[in-house]
């Protein structure tokens, strides 16, 4: 194996194409080789940069050589900076050069030059084309530098200015050329060195990149070398502590006391794991890329040999091994981070303030008083949590109570998460009046509450293939719970004023945490997660002494923690039946505040893009007409249109519409039509159709959405068959997208259609104002419904790729009401441009005519659900034709 990392180096008489050939050639056996070794180790990615590096440190040799360097420029030196000058180099990283010259009024010789004379020059303009030259002729054999030319104290002065330059120069080495000027750039540079500015600089440099890369090391794509916890983490540690003298590599920290041994051994592990990640990623996808995008994580997860099992996939169990030993750096680079910060500022032995007899406050940070706390005293792990959210000031906890943490993992066995005591600190952290969000989010990163809590520890890191969380499930899981925690909070009352109103009333708010930790706490076993979950959360209401109603109403909330937003989306609300349904499973209001509140919660913490005003309005007209059903009154389709009527008529009225107005359109209108629009919809189309009653013409209104974002627009034509899909055409070609639509007919023979639409078009300042958009819409929109001929083929719009990395199976479900005279029509598939006009293509070429659509875009995936009649749906095999044609259309393109 030595053998097959040693490329021989390089003769140096050797011409430019012959050390191109040979450069390419020996890099390409070396990333052969170990792509070729099966089911590799840290080891073997360490070799690897080592050999590349030496692969590469000879070629610069020979070619400086070979362009007589040593002539043209003998007191230049060719220096390795960045990753390379660590003596590593990944298979497509940039090869960081310093070509360091001497100081411009040297001559060639090295004595300095006599005032006013000359003879110098000459030479020092050779000196300067020879070193144009040699980088040219890197560029030439396939050798992709990022070079500087600079003297010793231009490398000074950039280095006072630039913390980036400073940082490279730190891990110079030199690769050939004056070893004199070499070590003065080495001593100059240690002498300029402020320890404490450069710590600090880093120090605000990574909280920036935190920031970049999405604040987690459990991003779904994350950037194995930028991202929290990937080896720009652990390269800052060894940065500030070779700056500040406290050692270069782990075994040097260890030996200064910075860590122990135990975590030296950790880190070398954990960074080994990164290396190897990082490499197998380069070496696989054939370029520098440092993501692991969802295209590339299944051919890295098999260049490892792993292969899929029951309820896992390749790029699943890749991921789930990145994020433990990202997870793992992130703790010990704060550790560390914090240690050096002490070391550096001399701040070890200042006064701290006790607390009690086990923790101190070390200016804001939670202290244990002493460093074998948690195995003398296993009970003070959970104490820490509590300890934490009822002192006020204190905003974290100090490196010596973390590495105490991380070095008592072992104690947490299952003989700890059985102590009685330790449960009742658990429950005394989750019902504070404050801070569990900050707490929980603490024992993740410590991993203790993983270790307490053994079923959530399943789910540390675990990715979600569903195309809407952007999450892994344990973020989501503590951000879920955060969002819980925001409804009780004052301060957050004006995002939610409902919601909040709701949860001021709530009198125990630990309720809902409890089911927030285990709603999606049996994620990725196979099998349905809420019932599993309902499993789990009824073993742990018994040991932790949680009884009756509050125990029946936690097991409730997590089983039924997708009911509520499954019919608010997928349901017709206007059917008094399925408001009388959910009621009845609901069973009192108590259980239906805490469901709402937890739906809210977990549909905000799945991605920032799918919540909506639109679901929101949805979730709370579901929450008000059954808070109606239980509180005992019947639903009275009759009454409530009435009123419906007379609160439109009172808004006509405010609009100075004459006394009326409505009637030559209300006489047209169906009951239907009245139970499933809102008043103020009912008031503007009559006020926008009074005069088209009888019109031959389309007519086309838009509104901006009472819901958010977006326009609502009311389409009244004369009925065709293809009606609703020339609308969605439309607004597909527009760059409409369609959020949900009402459809009617009414007894003269007309549509009657109202959709709510969102635009992907953006101004020059990446804002859209809709209300610009209205007068486009009412223009363009009547001039498609009025064409004729037949419907154009729907555009097979392209998909996005993380569609392309985890397809949705599309899936068509028809279904009939107990009469079999309507059909619920379902449809799910990746989402893509045009989708929603290819069904209804399909349905309008079999006369089926739309009641109600409702379209739900989760992430990258629909839901779209349609009642539908007409004469096809009652013949078996005209229903399968259907379904076989909507499946062909929804299949995203290949």
């Amino acid at each position: 194996m030595a053998a097959a990392l040693a490329p021989a180096p390089p003769p140096a008489a050797e011409g430019l194409p012959a050390l191109r050939q040979r450069y390419k050639s020996g890099k390409a056996e070396l990333v052969e080789h170990f792509l070729a070794t099966q089911r590799p180790g840290a080891a073997v990615a360490a070799r690897l940069l080592r050999a590349l590096a030496r692969h590469v440190d000879a070629t610069l040799g020979a070619l400086w050589a070979q362009q007589r360097m040593n002539v043209l420029a003998p007191r230049a030196a060719l220096v390795a900076v960045g990753g390379f000058g660590r003596g590593e180099l990944f298979p497509h990283s940039d090869i960081d050069l310093l070509v360091l010259l001497p100081p411009s009024d040297e001559a060639a010789d090295g004595e300095p030059a006599p005032d006013g004379a000359t003879h110098e020059q000459a030479p020092r303009e050779a000196s300067q084309e020879a070193v144009a030259a040699f980088i040219t002729a890197c560029w030439d054999i396939g050798l992709e530098c990022g070079s500087a030319v600079r003297t010793v104290a231009e490398c000074l002065a950039e280095s006072a200015r630039d913390v980036t330059v400073q940082t490279s120069l730190l891990e110079a080495r030199l690769v050939c050329g004056h070893k004199r000027l070499f070590a003065t750039l080495r001593e100059a540079l240690a002498q300029a060195m402020d320890a404490r500015a450069f710590f600090t600089a880093k120090t605000l440099e990574m909280r920036q990149r935190h920031v970049k890369y999405e604040g987690t090391p459990y991003a779904l794509e994350p950037n194995c070398k930028e991202s929290p916890g990937g080896l720009r983490d652990l390269q800052v540690v060894i940065w500030v502590a070779r700056a500040a003298g406290l050692g270069r590599t782990w075994a040097e920290l260890a030996a200064k006391g910075l860590i122990t041994p135990f975590e030296a051994g950790q880190l070398a592990k954990h960074e080994g794991t990164l290396r190897l990640v990082r490499a197998r990623l380069h070496a696989v996808a054939g370029r520098r890329e440092d993501r692991l995008v969802f295209d590339l994580q299944t051919a890295v997860a098999e260049s490892f040999g792993l292969v899929p099992t029951k309820g896992q996939r390749p790029s699943e169990a890749l991921m789930h091994r990145y994020y433990w030993a990202a997870k793992a750096v992130t703790q010990l680079n704060q550790i560390l981070m914090l240690n050096i910060e002490e070391r550096i500022a001399g701040s070890e032995s200042s006064p701290m303030r006790p607390i009690n007899a086990r923790f101190l406050d070390r200016g804001g940070a939670l202290e244990v008083a002493s460093d074998d706390l948690y195995f003398r005293e296993p009970h003070a792990i959970l104490e820490t949590f509590l300890v934490f959210v009822q002192t006020p000031g204190l905003r974290g906890l100090s490196a010596r109570t973390l590495r105490a943490l991380y070095n008592a993992r072992n104690v947490m066995d299952a003989g700890f998460r059985r102590d009685p005591e330790n449960r009742r600190l658990f429950m005394e952290i989750l019902r504070q009046p404050k801070g569990q969000t900050h707490a929980l989010r603490l024992m993740n990163q410590t991993s203790v509450l993983g270790r307490y809590l053994w079923v959530f520890r399943r789910i540390v890191g675990r990715m979600q293939h569903d195309l809407f969380h952007v999450y892994t499930v344990d973020q989501h899981i503590l951000m879920v719970v955060r969002n819980v925690r925001r409804f009780f909070i004052p301060e957050h009352a004006h995002e939610y004023p409902f919601l909040s109103q709701l949860a001021a009333e709530w009198d125990r708010p630990w309720i809902l945490y409890i089911a927030a930790i285990f709603h999606d706490v049996a994620k990725g076993r196979g099998g349905d997660h809420s019932d599993l979950g309902a499993a789990e959360v009824r073993r742990f209401n018994r040991e932790h002494g949680i009884t009756g109603d509050d125990a029946q109403l936690i097991e409730f909330l997590v089983r039924h923690h997708l009911t509520m937003s499954w019919l608010a989306q997928k349901e017709d609300l206007a059917d008094a039946e399925v408001i009388r349904g959910f009621a009845k499973q609901v069973g009192t209001p108590r259980r239906l505040n805490a469901l709402y509140l937890l739906t809210v919660a977990d549909i905000r913490g799945t991605s920032p893009k799918v919540w909506n005003a639109w679901k929101g309005k949805l979730l709370e007209d579901l929450y008000r007409l059954t808070l109606r059903a239980l509180g005992g009154a019947q639903p009275d389709a009759h009454a409530e249109i009435e009123a419906r009527k007379v609160e439109a008529r009172h808004l006509l009225a405010l609009h100075s519409a004459l006394p009326g107005t409505e009637e030559p359109l209300w006489k047209t209108l169906e009951v239907s039509y009245f139970a499933r629009h809102d008043a103020a919809e009912i008031a503007w189309h009559a006020r926008s159709l009074w005069r088209h009653v009888k019109t031959a013409r389309p007519v086309v209104r838009a509104r901006p959405s009472s819901v958010g974002e977006g326009l609502q627009v009311l389409v009244y034509s004369p009925d065709q068959p293809d009606l609703f899909a020339r609308i969605c055409g439309y607004f597909d070609n527009a760059g409409f997208s369609i959020q949900d639509a009402k459809i009617h007919t009414t007894r003269a023979g007309y549509a009657l259609d109202t959709f709510q639409v969102t635009s992907s078009l953006a101004g020059d300042d990446g804002e859209l104002d809709h209300r610009s958009l209205i007068s486009l819409v009412e223009t363009q929109a009547v001039q498609a419904l009025a064409a004729t001929g037949p419907l154009p083929e729907p555009r097979r719009g392209r998909v996005s790729r993380r569609v392309r990395s985890f397809p949705v199976i599309p899936r068509v479900s028809l279904v009939p009401d107990e009469r079999a005279q309507r059909w619920l029509l379902t449809v799910s598939a990746s989402d893509r441009t045009g989708l929603l006009y290819a069904v209804a293509r399909v349905l309008a070429a079999h006369h089926i005519n739309l009641q109600l659509a409702k379209v739900t875009t989760l992430g990258e995936r629909v839901e779209d659900t349609f009642l539908v009649d007409g004469a096809a749906l009652q013949r078996p095999k005209a229903q399968l034709r259907i379904e076989s044609e909507i499946l062909d259309a929804v299949a995203a393109p290949a």
